[in-house]
């Protein structure tokens, strides 16, 4: 496992999916990847929000991709990200506080005009509901609101010794909940896979 800074932030970008890993449909967002040096929080407001790297955080990497919308389908906005911690109870503290957020906060700003509400979340422990992949993972379903648009939410997190991969999938017209699931259910599998790779667990 990681145990410096750079070696952290060295996996962290070898891991997070690039649009093409996604799919040939898929292109970078604007903009592409999250501000070097900071990690996504779900603040006191229950808005979500980008700090510094917290005690226990070596790396953390967001990379943005999207299907454009095209005729009677709508974009479909994808995260991938990693997030590298100095010990397993730091790593793991970050799945609890993402199985619990959904309580805490029933809905959460996104954006200005963009929320996530009717969370769902459920923790999938190692050997624990078909877990058979990682030592920890999470899974939450809900809805995306933009506007008075209403869509899909999806995102999935789960964890390697002190590594937390996360993958996050917004629905929209003419794309099924099927589809996004698979998306979502892939990309999470690359990004373990590349961990095992990088760690030397896999030739």
């Amino acid at each position: 496992m990681p145990r410096t800074k750079q070696q952290a932030e060295k996996l962290a970008m070898a891991v997070a999916l690039q649009p093409a890993a996604w799919g040939a449909d898929f292109r970078a967002q604007q903009p592409a990847a999250s501000t070097p040096g900071t990690v996504a929080v779900l603040g006191e407001q229950c808005r979500w929000e980008r700090r510094a790297l917290p005690k226990g955080v070596l790396a953390s990497r967001s990379l943005y991709s999207e299907i454009p919308g095209s005729g009677a389908k709508g974009e479909v906005r994808v995260t991938a990200a990693v997030t590298v911690h100095a010990t397993v109870l730091d790593a793991d503290d970050q799945l609890s506080t993402t199985l619990e957020e959904p309580l805490r906060c029933q809905e959460q700003q996104v954006r200005t005009d963009e929320r996530i509400s009717g969370l769902i979340s459920v923790g999938n422990p190692y050997g624990q509901g078909g877990n058979t992949y990682a030592d920890d993972a999470v899974v939450e379903i809900g809805k995306y609101l933009t506007g008075n648009s209403e869509q899909t939410y999806r995102w999935q997190v789960a964890r390697l010794g002190t590594v937390v991969v996360t993958v996050s999938v917004k629905g929209a017209k003419g794309h099924s909940d099927d589809e996004l699931s698979q998306y979502a259910s892939q990309a999470l599998v690359t990004m373990l896979d590349r961990v095992k790779s990088e760690l030397g667990g896999k030739n």
